[in-house]
């Protein structure tokens, strides 16, 4: 089975939430799938940003990856601006994609509002990039959260499209929902989901250190009563804290209600903030011994490009006869 997934090279890390809902799987499918994580810094650019941070972002989400358990010589790792075929492709999906279509995306309609000095035409064609990205490889599933379903469905469309004007050349791949975990939520606002764009103090980076885990967990917000019980309508905060002690401690709910009987929220805490640094500290410590490689870093992702682009010309090289491209 191939998957393939777009990791965007900026913004803040990973926090708990992405890490339990998405990474941790990653990590796990690598050992039985033919997987490929496309670091997607052409996707980075409809929004501005300085050129030298751009290339350093990418660098540091790369060391992010190989010390969250990414293994190169079990996936391919690469950057997206390494294949060019990704940008011809996403070309000949344009000629066959509606602007309509891509007006309805959702995130085009919130990105445009938030952007409106700068609202150009790659934040329309996007989807388009996003659906190269994906066909360019024939990938069986594709890992996606909620907020890009809307986008592969138009992938789907655009197999569907090609095939009935070309003739069959692309499947149309799988969604794959994140497991249990991918709906941790904010540590101040625990009705609310985690999110790496709310301020700090709302959640748990991958690479925070110890002490900035445990002032988190000693803020994060709680419920009246003593109990410490798991109800996401009665005690959301509580449900929370005992939620990501049960997924880092490898515990049931039920195993982890029946612990912490009597103990206080306070002990709780105390507790969930140490299995969080028992398994976020090596992270941590890996990301620092890689950042500073930039040689090696950049080696990994040339060395993915170059498995990745032998997959791309092989679909390039069946697209362009079937459009009538000379070879």
């Amino acid at each position: 089975m191939r998957i393939l997934s777009g990791i965007q090279p900026t913004g803040p890390s990973y926090h708990v939430g992405n890490y339990l809902g998405a990474i941790k799987q990653w990590v796990e499918m690598q050992e039985t799938a033919d997987c490929l994580f496309c670091i997607v810094d052409l996707h980075a650019i409809t929004v501005p940003q300085d050129p030298k941070t751009l290339a350093k972002s990418t660098l540091e989400k790369t060391a992010e990856l190989l010390a969250l358990g990414i293994d190169p010589d079990r996936c391919t790792l690469f950057a997206q601006s390494y294949v060019k075929e990704h940008t011809e492709l996403s070309w000949i999906f344009s000629t066959i994609t509606p602007v309509g279509e891509l007006e309805r995306m959702t995130q085009y309609k919130d990105k445009a509002k938030k952007q409106r000095e700068n609202a150009n035409a790659g934040l329309l064609t996007y989807p388009i990039l996003m659906a190269a990205d994906i066909l360019l490889y024939k990938p069986d599933v594709v890992p996606v959260g909620e907020d890009q379903k809307q986008h592969l469905e138009l992938t789907r469309a655009i197999a569907r499209k090609f095939n009935a004007r070309f003739g069959k050349t692309f499947a149309e791949p799988a969604a794959l929902i994140p497991k249990t975990g991918g709906r941790i939520m904010s540590l101040q606002d625990p009705k609310k989901k985690m999110s790496k764009s709310d301020p700090a103090d709302t959640q748990i980076s991958l690479f925070d250190s110890p002490e900035a885990i445990r002032k988190k967990i000693k803020i994060a917000v709680t419920d009246t009563g003593k109990d410490i019980k798991y109800s996401q309508t009665k005690k959301p905060g509580i449900s929370n804290l005992l939620l990501l002690y049960s997924l880092f401690s490898g515990t049931t709910i039920s195993e982890a209600e029946t612990y912490f009987k009597g103990k206080g929220y306070a002990v709780l805490k105390k507790e969930l903030a140490d299995v969080l640094i028992e398994t976020l500290e090596p992270f941590r410590v890996k990301k620092h011994s890689l950042i500073s490689r930039d040689v090696y870093l950049r080696e990994v992702l040339l060395r993915g490009a170059k498995k990745a682009r032998s997959l791309a010309e092989q679909t390039m090289e069946e697209v362009r006869a079937k459009v009538g491209l000379l070879s």
